[in-house]
């Protein structure tokens, strides 16, 4: 396909739908091109030649049981926009899969910057990448402290048990993507069950927090936009924090297909985004490591998804080649936290 009609998006059957729900809204004929960086959902940039909007679907192909929840994805984000958070305006949830082969939804298009690699960080400098990383977790508590039943979303998950459930979801995600041996991947998840910790009161939970899933703009380089809520819920959100600082801890991978943020010069270490949050949450980050450990087995779940559907020739864009030389990696890191503690 060209382009302007990548795969897994028809823009002449969204025109249609646009038109019939949202009368008005487009106002010329539709472009629309893959933002590249993602390795789970696919996410478009689409544009009438004025006004420009997202769309976000499934992947091509094998798609995990749980998985890639597009009405839930939608639900998030319209009960938080009224809210602090940041997150862009919701426009349309589509569950029809004759429109494009896949529940999807629609929402603003926000301008802003995803930052990747050490790389694209460089350019803003020590202090203000320091700057950013430290707002990115102020902005993590500011979603920790909304009242999800205030916000619509008291029956948005499960708390009770979240963290068993937690790892009995990831094993089996695991089981449904196994085409090879991993050394070391099932004592982890052994081991993180025999050392489950007790959960703080529940939050909402974003669930893949990081630098590279918020829009970053503007003079101050505010936080525009939290992205990619597909694994949010509500649950224990020690696991958020664990998951950033797994994120803010250098992996040294030459052409890493995953973030290298941590590596940027000014980025802050680990222990002192832990203590910033800890401080303004006011929660007690003592089994921290618990919930790093488990980001990393989570990770390496996720991973091995992506390179099962790479093996099978359905992914879209480019990097998938390296994905599964990664997971050993996250799987001995994750071992390692935990015997460190």
């Amino acid at each position: 396909m060209s382009p302007d009609h990548p795969p897994g998006l028809d823009l002449d059957r969204l025109r249609v739908l646009l038109d019939r729900e949202r009368p008005g809204l487009v106002t010329g004929p539709l472009s629309g091109r893959l933002i590249e960086g993602g390795r789970s959902n696919l996410t478009y940039a689409v544009s009438d030649g004025t006004a420009r909007w997202v769309v976000r679907r499934p992947p091509l192909g094998h798609v995990l049981a749980t998985a890639h929840d597009m009405r839930r994805e939608h639900r998030v984000i319209s009960a938080l926009h009224p809210t602090d958070v940041p997150v862009p305006r919701p426009v349309l949830l589509c569950e029809d899969e004759e429109v494009l082969g896949a529940p999807f939804y629609v929402m603003e298009f926000v301008d802003g910057t995803p930052y990747r690699t050490a790389e694209q960080l460089a350019p803003l400098g020590p202090e203000r990448t320091r700057a950013a990383v430290l707002n990115l977790v102020d902005t993590l508590v500011g979603l920790h402290a909304v009242d999800p039943a205030e916000a619509g979303l008291a029956d948005f998950g499960r708390p009770d048990g979240f963290l068993d459930r937690q790892l009995r979801r990831w094993a089996k995600q695991l089981d449904a993507s196994r085409n090879r041996d991993l050394a070391g991947i099932d004592e982890l998840h052994a081991t993180l069950g025999r050392e489950l910790p007790r959960s703080p009161s529940p939050t909402v939970v974003h669930g893949d927090y990081r630098l590279d899933n918020v829009l970053i703009g503007g003079e101050d380089d505010e936080i525009r936009a939290i992205l990619d809520w597909e694994m949010s819920t509500l649950g224990d959100p020690l696991t958020d924090l664990g998951l950033l600082v797994m994120y803010s801890s250098p992996l040294g991978l030459p052409d890493s297909p995953v973030s290298t943020t941590a590596q940027a010069p000014g980025h802050p270490a680990p222990a002192e985004l832990i203590e910033r949050y800890a401080a303004r949450s006011g929660r007690d980050v003592s089994a921290v490591a618990w919930y790093t450990a488990f980001a990393w087995f989570k990770l390496a779940v996720i991973l091995e998804g992506i390179h099962y559907r790479y093996t099978l020739g359905q992914t879209v864009g480019r990097g998938f080649d390296r994905i599964g030389d990664l997971v050993p990696v996250f799987i001995e890191h994750g071992l390692t936290t935990l015997q460190e503690g």
